[in-house]
């Protein structure tokens, strides 16, 4: 399978403090990657990095064939990056037609699509987002990130701390968009929910790839040595 994104042994810093050891992953068109630790092992940061978001003290990211290590952010996002962040971050001043349209570019997601993919966004379309709950707020962020037409969708953490009947209906159209043939990199703790969706899983250990393989080779022994409290 050809690589969409491929990670290449990323050495990543926060001033002083290495956050990542030479991480190296790939996500192959229309493969969904599971990266998966505990808190505070690197994920959300493989993620930023992969975004160009975060400088590079060493490594490389190549994405559809490009080498884009040295980009900043924007031009990760024009080239077919799309991120939905941890913590939302949807624009609070905006109502939920106007959060979609901020990041829209021309392709297949367009408001319909994403109105069809979440109904409730179209519910909500003249609301303010800061008067949405946390699953709305959340749907609202990854309808947002389709907007943008990406060739890769990065999810992190994008059912944490919601109800469960939200997490169904946001994991239901994770599965829909992979169906459809979207490239998936997601992070989550929420295994039950998580590995039927992915093709691949990649574990995180303080900031260093400790386990990858197929979802079903994940053994409980794996588990608890990488994922248990």
């Amino acid at each position: 399978m050809t690589a969409l994104l491929e990670l290449e042994d990323l050495q990543v810093f926060y001033g002083a403090s290495q956050a990542l050891f030479g991480v190296s992953l790939k996500v192959a068109e229309g493969q969904a990657v599971a990266l998966m630790g505990r808190n505070g092992m690197g994920k959300t940061t493989t993620i930023a990095s992969a975004c160009r978001m975060l400088p590079l003290r060493s490594g490389r990211v190549r994405f559809a064939g490009r080498d884009i290590s040295d980009w900043p952010s924007f031009r990760a996002a024009r080239l077919g990056l799309g991120l939905v962040p941890e913590g939302r971050r949807c624009f609070p001043n905006l109502d939920v037609a106007e959060n979609l349209i901020a990041a829209a570019r021309p392709g297949y997601w367009d408001m319909a699509r994403v109105h069809g993919l979440f109904p409730r966004l179209a519910e909500r379309a003249q609301q303010s987002a800061a008067t949405l709950s946390g699953g709305e707020q959340q749907m609202l962020a990854i309808g947002r990130a389709l907007m943008t037409n990406p060739r890769l969708l990065l999810l992190d953490e994008a059912t944490e701390g919601l109800a469960p009947v939200i997490r169904c209906e946001i994991w239901a159209a994770i599965a829909t968009l992979k169906a459809e043939g979207l490239s998936i990199l997601m992070v989550d703790k929420a295994l039950s929910e998580l590995l039927p969706v992915a093709d691949h899983c990649v574990i995180l250990e303080r900031g260093a790839v400790a386990w990858q393989g197929l979802p079903e080779a994940l053994t409980p022994e794996v588990e608890s040595a990488y994922l248990g409290v």
